[in-house]
Formats: structure tokens, C-alpha cells, sequence
């Protein structure tokens, strides 16, 4: 049997494990059943990870006499829709699931936070489980109840804070992944590194490749790294009122990237959430508060392992500076008017801002645009 590691999400009686290892899958059915309220589960799934990876965890349950029932949805952030709730929720109702039926969110990060917000919603609340597919959802999503759709006026508009049982995290499957998916999943590993652990990234620049290129011990090691710093800061601010907030690093400009390319493929979510971290490293260097070397260092390390680092990985994308601020002040994190920014004052020294003027930031996405 692969080895495997535990994280604790400490969340007082509300708190889950992560299990993190090579063929938890195939033993979701003995790791499910001590969280169950009843031996019934609706696996909701998308069509991608259907045909690779469901039987698997079919004949999981099944072995353990746990009854299931499954879901399957078109793959895509398209997905994460009022329509695709509306749906999701009435298939479930008309099934007649009960309040003791728990969801398993079998899939990336789509899935993910759209089963996630079914379940906080229907019945007024039932248990989930994430069973992550991508390496974003395994670092990121999957981890810390945060459940969302997209509407046209921004990413993950709507949702609810809505805790896991348990999370099983099968490295194994991450071999199936695209390349671009992988890379993709890679940025939210690298974030942890430059929020507050410069020595996790000083490991990925010595590793990263290996990470990405399905290295065992290097992946698991990223993986249980990331998830260990995620499950601190969400048992520190479980609701996002101070430091969880760190977690955003680049995401308030790849939000309104993905918002301006209508969160298709032009641009996935990895890749803008680099191209975010990219340009809040610039930013930083801008207002004199980070060393350019150090963004430097950043971008030199996406390069490195083929990761999007600039506007010009959305090839033919005519950007518009005053669009994406504009984006940008319908995000969720604003107070007050103003814009919330994860700026740093160097690797692993990221703290939040609210303190950004228009005028610096119509500077930088220009100079950005232009490069």
C-alpha cells in the first residue's frame, strides 16, 4: 500500500482530515464510511473524470456497502452557473435525498465548489465530501468550505462557507491530468511559498519540475506542504474576516482576467492567478516595497516550468486597462470602495492592502499590456 499522510483541519467539532497519498481512491469506501450519517452518497462528477476515474470509485463503495448514486455534469467553468445549481439541486431533490445523504464533490475545482454549494443550500445544509482530481482543487479548493458560482459580473459572486467531512486526496490521479492543467494547478502550490514559507519556494525552484513531471515524493511533499499551510490559516479565520485573506495573493487581478476572457479556456485559473501573482509582485516593486529581484526570482520560476507569467499568454487578447480595474471593483473583497490587494515585501512576506490608488494600477496594467 502507497504511503500516505494526514493534515488536520482543526475546526473544533466541525474539523476534517486530509488524507494525501498515491491510491486513495481505490479505498474511498473503509476512509468515507466512519464520516457517513447514513450508507447513501450522490457523487457529483463532470464527464472528463466519469470516464477516467468513476468506476474506480464505484467498486470503492461498493465494497464497503455503501450505496451510491451518481451525477455526471458537462466539464468547464461554463459549468459554475445559476443554471448548473438550478439543475444540480433539482436532480438531487427529485432523487429524494435526505438530510443525513452526503455529497461527494468527485472532480477540480468546478465541481468542487458548485457540489459544495448545493449541499450547503439543499435540505438548508448536507454533509460533502471533496474527492479532488486536479492539483489545484488538491492544494486549494478542496480545502476550507469555500463554495461559489460565477455570474457575468464576477467570479465566485455567489456562494457559502460550507466545511467538508473529509477530503481524500489521490496523487495518483493527477497522471491523467493535461499538461496545461498541471501546470495550471502548479501556481496555487508556488502561492503558499511566496505568501509566508520562502524556504517551500526556495524547495519548488530546486523541485518544482519534478512536481509537475509526477515525481511521487516531490508531489506528495507539495501537496501535504500546501495543505498543512492552508489548514492553519482557515482554523486561524475560518470566514475570511482577516489573515485567510493572505490566500487571495493574485487573485483580485486574475479574477478580473477571467471575468474579461467570460472563464473559458483562453485562460485558466492557474494560469491567472500566476499572471496575478506576477503582477502583484510588479506592483510591490512599483510602490517601493519589494526588492525587484525577488520578482524577478517569481517570474524566472514560472518560465522555468512553463507557466503563463504574462497578458500575452491569452494570445490575440486585446487588453484594456480601465475594463479590468473596472472588474476589479465589483470583487468580492472590496470594502468600502476600495480594492483589497495581497501586496508583498518580499518572498514569504505578503500582507493585505487596501491602499492602491487607481492611478498605479491603470500604470501597471498598462506597462503590462505593452510588454
Amino acid at each position: 500500500m502507497s504511503e500516505t499522510e494526514t493534515v488536520r483541519v482543526d475546526l473544533g467539532d466541525r474539523g476534517y482530515d486530509i488524507v494525501v497519498g498515491d491510491g486513495v481512491l481505490a479505498r474511498a469506501g473503509e476512509l468515507l464510511a466512519p464520516v457517513l450519517s447514513q450508507d447513501r452518497v450522490v457523487v457529483v462528477t463532470d464527464r472528463n473524470v466519469a470516464k477516467l476515474h468513476l468506476e474506480t470509485l464505484q467498486r470503492a463503495l461498493a465494497d464497503t456497502g455503501i450505496r451510491h448514486e451518481d451525477i455526471v455534469l458537462e466539464a468547464g467553468e461554463q459549468t459554475k452557473s445559476f443554471g448548473a445549481l438550478e439543475q444540480l439541486l433539482d436532480d438531487l431533490l427529485g432523487r429524494g435525498i435526505e438530510r443525513a445523504t452526503t455529497l461527494v464533490a468527485f472532480g477540480g475545482g468546478v465541481i468542487g465548489d458548485l457540489a459544495g454549494l448545493a449541499a450547503a443550500i439543499a435540505l438548508r445544509g448536507i454533509d460533502i465530501v471533496q474527492i479532488p482530481t486536479t492539483l489545484l482543487a488538491h492544494v486549494d479548493s478542496s480545502v476550507g468550505g469555500k463554495t461559489a458560482i460565477d455570474t457575468p459580473h464576477g467570479k465566485n459572486l455567489v456562494g457559502a462557507f460550507h466545511q467538508p467531512r473529509l477530503v481524500l486526496a489521490d496523487t495518483g490521479v493527477l497522471d491523467t491530468l493535461p499538461p496545461r492543467e498541471l501546470r495550471a494547478g502548479y501556481a496555487e502550490v508556488v502561492k503558499y511559498g511566496l505568501i509566508d514559507d520562502p524556504d517551500f519556494f526556495a524547495w519548488l525552484e530546486g523541485h518544482g519540475a519534478a512536481v509537475i513531471e509526477g515525481d511521487t515524493t516531490a508531489r506528495r511533499r507539495a501537496i501535504v506542504t500546501s495543505c498543512k499551510a492552508k489548514a492553519a490559516i482557515v482554523a486561524g479565520d475560518e470566514r475570511e474576516s482577516g489573515d485567510r485573506a493572505l490566500l487571495n495573493l493574485g487573485h483580485t487581478f486574475a479574477h478580473a482576467l477571467e471575468t474579461e476572457t467570460g472563464f473559458g479556456d483562453e485562460l485558466l485559473h492557474g494560469e491567472a492567478v500566476a499572471i496575478g501573482m506576477c503582477l502583484a509582485f510588479d506592483l510591490s516593486v512599483e510602490l517601493g516595497l519589494c526588492p525587484p529581484a525577488d520578482a524577478d526570482r517569481v517570474r524566472r520560476h514560472f518560465a522555468m516550468v512553463d507557466l503563463a507569467h504574462g497578458l500575452d499568454a491569452a494570445q490575440g487578447r486585446i487588453w484594456n486597462a480601465e475594463r479590468l480595474i473596472a472588474h476589479m471593483d465589483r470583487d468580492k473583497k472590496a470594502r468600502d470602495g476600495r480594492k483589497t490587494f495581497i501586496l508583498v515585501r518580499g518572498l514569504g512576506q505578503a500582507f493585505i492592502s487596501r491602499e492602491v490608488e487607481n492611478d498605479d494600477l491603470k500604470a501597471l496594467l498598462e506597462e503590462a499590456i505593452a510588454a
